[in-house]
């Protein structure tokens, strides 16, 4: 056979298949990537999408035009057509043909039209392929219906989700967007509500559609997105001085550039990393994101996520399945839990690195990770069954122990090593997957000694009933006034790190702190270290009581009503760390005179507990970690002698701990210039 006649067979047993009523997974089977000719299209895309048989629901249209805003479609779809090459009686049906399909969707519907909801952008393509109206409006309903994902709108989850997918596969380029603040939606909003039709020629549109609908898979729509982003990462991580406003400009425009001779190596590419991809994370969301089914996702799940969750049935699964499959995602298994947990029971394929090391040890930890490496590559050169390219970690399961494994996982991504993803349900999902047969899957398991066969032989429980008990403790809250000497001086430490800050008027202090006229000003307090310190060793007793009244017990609060007070400067939304290493997700609150800190109530969703209202004039040092800035310590106290007397600190996991530093610093500058005033 010629290759002439190769390159014709397939459309002749494509014809065939069409007549014979082939389905869309068979129809990609013969097509293989190929272009469709555009004499086929049109019933190759009624078959994909289902609507081969569809009736025509356009005979219940009653031809009136009277949404609310028809004006707006109207000037929309005349905006749109008008840059069209057609001719102007090809414009009158085009014009005609849209804002009918349009308008009749919204009133069967009971939907708004919104001029950037993309569904002008998706209509061109179809009313290319010359099919009756009644056809167009069934291929434009299944598109919405099942290709389009919801929620598309600011903070919406398709752009979480895309967020963690492009971290997973470049942590390094997702790191550079983060730190720019720019998320996913500022750019691929109309990627997603047009699949591209907005964006993209229309040659290329027609042949990427018709990959997409072949493929019958909705969310493949975030691997294209990937690779649009991926293929520029070079051009991005270059535009370092740029502006926030000119990279997102470069981002929208990216698809544009694309030609019709690239749109099967894209695809392409975009399958590629869909098969070395974890699935089991898109399982929950996939029928809530493309169907009309009703159901909301809690976006917090994916917004708030450290990295890409792994369920546990894939993480098992996958140890079974033949190394040599180059298709499949393997896990190399990082179980991160402290000593006496993974010694109480542990996959055999898992490598162990205690989290506790990170902060406790860090050399120690540092080559711990070298090891880890190492074992890992050792592991996939001799083939075996832990071997994977892809890191898995596992924790506790329980929030409150895993912080440390959440500080390990965020230590990998600064790394900028790639597929990165953390056991959904930690090792607990893993004991309760075995179930009975636990002791034969699990290594050197001990129900005596395991913290899920035995929650109460455990010292968690007692920990948290002694942290809560501690938190009730009454303690001497510091009020007072700054000093006539520093109110005189406060103008000398504007605009620059405050020296020092006193509270000398508390119930434990009456009498004044005064400072000599005859000291220097750039040393007016010796010995006295810098409020805001870099510090690497920062091991003071940690107390966990709190300034906490009697007036205070108890304080619920409804937690946005709170952050959008009238007094409220700026709140960060972090992780309170305690001196046992349990974290709370809570809010640091700068208000004109305070630092509040609100903690989440779990099962009071949308509440939080005032656990404490320091005022601004009690810091007297803030801290962080060289290794880990993000780690920031509030201490608060009086002056003893030369030096400081630490009273009480807060500790707190804050991701925009540069910003949050920088409020606090500033507000107390201002609280001294209105002091001084």
């Amino acid at each position: 056979m010629t290759k002439e006649e190769e390159d014709t067979t397939w459309l002749i047993e494509l014809e065939s298949a069409l007549l014979d009523g082939a389905s869309s997974y068979e129809i990609n089977n013969i097509t293989k990537g190929n272009r469709i000719p555009d004499s086929l299209r049109a019933d190759i895309w009624l078959v994909c999408l289902n609507c081969q048989d569809s009736a025509n629901q356009l005979l219940m249209f009653d031809e009136i035009f009277d949404l609310h805003n028809q004006n707006d479609l109207r000037d929309d779809v005349k905006k749109f057509v008008q840059k069209l090459d057609n001719d102007d009686d090809e414009k009158l049906s085009v014009i005609s043909d849209i804002e009918s399909i349009i308008t009749f969707y919204c009133k069967s519907k009971s939907l708004n039209y919104a001029s950037s909801n993309g569904w002008v952008e998706i209509l061109y393509p179809l009313l290319s392929l010359k099919l009756p109206r009644s056809d167009t409006y069934n291929l434009f309903e299944k598109i919405l219906k099942l290709y389009i994902p919801s929620a598309c709108v600011a903070n919406g989850v398709p752009f979480h989700i895309l967020r963690l997918i492009i971290q997973y596969h470049d942590p390094e380029l997702c790191s550079f967007l983060d730190t720019k603040r720019i998320t996913p939606e500022q750019y691929c909003m109309p990627w997603l509500r047009s699949l591209f039709s907005g964006t993209c020629n229309l040659e290329v549109v027609l042949f990427m559609w018709d990959l997409y609908f072949q493929r019958s898979d909705p969310f493949f729509i975030f691997f294209l997105c990937l690779i649009m982003i991926i293929n520029a990462r070079e051009q991005l991580l270059q535009m370092k001085e740029d502006g926030k406003a000119t990279i997102i400009e470069c981002l929208r425009k990216m698809p544009g550039d694309l030609d019709a001779n690239d749109v099967s190596d894209f695809c392409s590419l975009a399958h590629y990393y869909s098969l070395k991809t974890p699935v089991s994370f898109r399982e929950d969301v996939l029928e809530v994101l493309f169907s009309d089914c009703g159901l909301e996702i809690n976006s917090k799940l994916y917004s708030q996520a450290l990295c890409l969750p792994l369920a546990v049935h894939e993480l098992i699964e996958s140890a079974t399945i033949d190394s040599m499959d180059s298709d499949t995602v393997k896990f190399f298994l990082v179980d991160c839990r402290p000593a006496e947990q993974y010694n109480a029971g542990h996959l055999s394929t898992a490598f162990h690195l205690d989290c506790n090391l990170m902060l406790q040890e860090p050399n120690a930890f540092n080559t711990a990770v070298q090891g880890l490496l190492s074992a890992q590559r050792q592991a996939l050169a001799a083939g075996s069954l832990a071997a994977g390219e892809h890191l898995c970690f596992v924790g506790s399961g329980r929030t409150e122990e895993d912080s440390y494994a959440h500080m390990v996982v965020a230590s990998f991504l600064k790394r900028n090593i790639k597929h990165v993803s953390m056991l959904d349900g930690g090792f607990v999902a893993i004991h309760d997957y075995f179930g009975p047969h636990m002791t034969d899957c699990l290594e050197d398991h001990n129900q005596a000694k395991c913290l899920v066969c035995a929650p109460n032989n455990n010292n968690v429980q007692s920990e948290l009933r002694e942290t809560k008990r501690r938190e009730n403790i009454p303690a001497i809250q510091l009020f007072g006034k700054l000093s006539s000497a520093m109110r005189a001086k406060s103008q000398e430490v504007k605009g620059k790190l405050i020296e020092y800050i006193v509270n000398p008027n508390s119930q434990s202090n009456t009498s004044d702190w005064h400072v000599s006229t005859s000291d220097r000003k750039d040393s007016r307090y010796r010995n006295v270290p810098p409020v805001f310190t870099i510090n690497d060793d920062d091991d003071e007793s940690y107390s966990d009581v709190r300034p906490d009244p009697a007036e205070l017990a108890d304080e619920i609060v409804q937690t946005q009503s709170f952050l959008k007070g009238p007094n409220v400067i700026n709140s960060f939304q972090c992780q309170e760390v305690l001196y046992n290493g349990y974290m709370y997700d809570s809010f640091l609150v700068v208000t004109e005179t305070h630092l509040v800190i609100l903690r989440e109530i779990p099962n009071k969703k949308g509440f939080a507990k005032v656990l404490s209202r320091r005022l601004l004039s009690t810091i007297v040092k803030i801290t962080a970690k060289k290794r880990h800035p993000e780690l920031i310590t509030f201490k608060y106290g009086v002056p003893d002698g030369d030096s400081l007397l630490i009273k009480d600190m807060d500790r707190f996991l804050i991701p925009d701990a540069s910003l949050a530093t920088k409020v606090v610093s500033n507000q107390i500058v201002t609280q001294l210039d209105n002091k001084s005033e």
